[in-house]
């Protein structure tokens, strides 16, 4: 048979590299052409196609240079080529066989490769190849996301996007994770925010559309005071969550902040964006103005070191999908379902001081919710545990969900370390900024009244007392008594002490 290449390109190293870059740039045509007839791009299909393959194909054609230099080294040396190919001649029997069974071998091998790539690269896709391959890295956030709002949108929809800037940015990114994750080098907890999250406006935008929030949303807010009877007690809050469109209505509302009519740009000294000193609002028609915080003595060297960042959705909406939920925010809802028996004298204190211990690990903190709560009705009211055995059965199994939904122990994770900034119960939130003490070069200042800014309080109960209402508004009641103390300070610095 007449060798259409060189001799020395008859080597194992070369053909074997020469397989190599064959199958690879076989499987990236195929990839290319699926991409290219499909209804919508995949992200994942890039790392596959445009990054491994050709890594591989690379690979191939090193392989078959090696081999090309080693035989001339040979040839000078004088020693044989390595590599002397049998003659295949089909009128042989024998050999017409064995061709028939190599070819169909070969050609079902590339079909299964094919396929094998192809559900590789669905697999990888997926929202399971995002939070179950690195079982104990993203078992927190992978819970969290099946319980969210945005369970029915694929991890990479956001994380990634289409197109291939933020695609590369995101995989560079990654592959760090992969080398954290295999030598066990990662932090614990997950430092956040992301740094190579696309903006908003190229991922969250695509739904929710801020220049057409406009006029007012009724909100109901239940909570239950943590003495013996449980007190409870209601709040009708009517949220101005417009801002963005004049001819929609008001632009006064919350998402005035969002980059429509106005741009934000601040500056935050801590990576967790929750220290910002500085802000400032530029206005469409070019009208800046900037706010500087009274709390902060920083300079403007230091100011220049910060974290400048024009606010986008995830800067309020900090935790959109990956939410971990307070234990007393929680129990307050199971409680108002009904799962959990408001009946039980101090259940809402007791069930927030079980999910609150420090436990080293989930196991051990499902046994000792378990204890907490039946040691504490066993001996303090005896009587009653022996008669509701099974609604305290029935709490232990709520506080065990939502330890399971809210607590990692093996992560060092909880609701803590990944405070969610709307609103300003559980962290500073909206007043990282409006503090009532961010003033501008003329004495304007970002208000700290909530009520002429983000909301109306239209009416608010306390269990056995008259209901308060108005539908110009009430002044807000603190359900403790501790004075106009509630005015000054954040709510944050009770309801969550670091």
């Amino acid at each position: 048979m007449k060798r259409i290449f060189p001799a020395s390109f008859y080597n194992l190293i070369t053909l074997a590299g020469a397989t190599i870059a064959s199958v690879s740039f076989g499987l990236i045509v195929f990839l290319m052409v699926l991409e290219l007839f499909a209804e919508e791009q995949k992200p994942y299909m890039g790392i596959i196609a445009f990054l491994i393959l050709p890594g591989i194909l690379l690979f191939g054609i090193a392989l078959i240079i090696a081999g090309i230099l080693r035989e001339h080294r040979r040839e000078r040396k004088g020693k044989p080529h390595g590599l002397h190919l049998p003659h295949i001649d089909l009128n042989n029997p024998r050999h017409r066989t064995a061709f028939f069974y190599f070819s169909v071998g070969g050609i079902l091998l590339l079909t299964f490769t094919a396929f094998g790539s192809f559900k590789a690269y669905e697999y990888t896709d997926s929202d399971a190849f995002c939070g179950e391959m690195c079982h104990k890295v993203m078992e927190p956030e992978y819970t969290a996301y099946q319980f969210s709002p945005h369970a029915r949108v694929g991890c990479v929809k956001c994380h990634i996007g289409p197109g291939a800037g933020w695609f590369v940015r995101s995989k560079l990114s990654g592959a760090y994770q992969v080398y954290a994750t295999v030598l066990d080098k990662y932090p614990r907890p997950i430092p956040t925010p992301i740094e190579n999250l696309r903006p908003a406006q190229e991922t969250c935008e695509q739904c929710h559309w801020p220049k057409h929030f406009f006029s007012e949303k009724q909100r109901r807010i239940t909570n239950y005071i943590g003495d013996e009877i449980n007190t409870k007690w209601t709040m009708n809050l009517l949220m101005k969550i417009g801002g963005g469109n004049i001819e929609a209505g008001p632009t006064s509302g919350i998402h005035w902040h969002m980059n429509i009519n106005n741009e934000v740009t601040y500056i935050a000294l801590d990576t967790a964006r929750s220290v910002i000193p500085w802000v400032r609002v530029r206005s469409r028609d070019g009208v800046e103005q900037v706010y500087r915080s009274t709390e902060f003595d920083v300079s403007e060297e230091e100011l220049q070191k910060g974290q400048k960042r024009r606010m986008d959705c995830v800067d309020c909406h900090n935790r959109p999908t990956h939410i971990y939920h307070p234990p007393a925010r929680s129990i307050n809802h199971v409680m108002e379902l009904g799962w959990i028996d408001r009946t039980l004298p101090f259940i809402k204190s007791v069930g927030v001081q079980a999910l609150e211990h420090s436990y080293a690990s989930k196991q051990g903190a499902l046994d000792s919710i378990r204890a907490t709560v039946e040691e504490f009705y066993r001996s303090n009211y005896p009587d009653l545990y022996g008669k509701r055995k099974q609604d305290i059965d029935r709490v232990v199994t709520e506080l065990q969900t939502i330890y399971r939904r809210n607590y990692f122990p093996e992560m060092k994770h909880d609701w803590r370390q990944y405070p969610d900034h709307i609103g300003h119960m559980y962290s500073a939130g909206c007043f990282r900024c409006h503090d009532g003490k961010h003033i501008s070069d003329d004495g304007q200042l970002l208000s700290r009244d909530c009520n002429s800014a983000c909301h109306t309080i239209l009416s608010q109960q306390f269990e056995k007392e008259p209901l308060r209402l108005s539908l110009a508004g009430i002044d807000y009641r603190h359900p403790v008594d501790i004075g106009d103390a509630w005015k000054e300070m954040n709510c944050s610095d009770c309801h969550n002490p670091r």
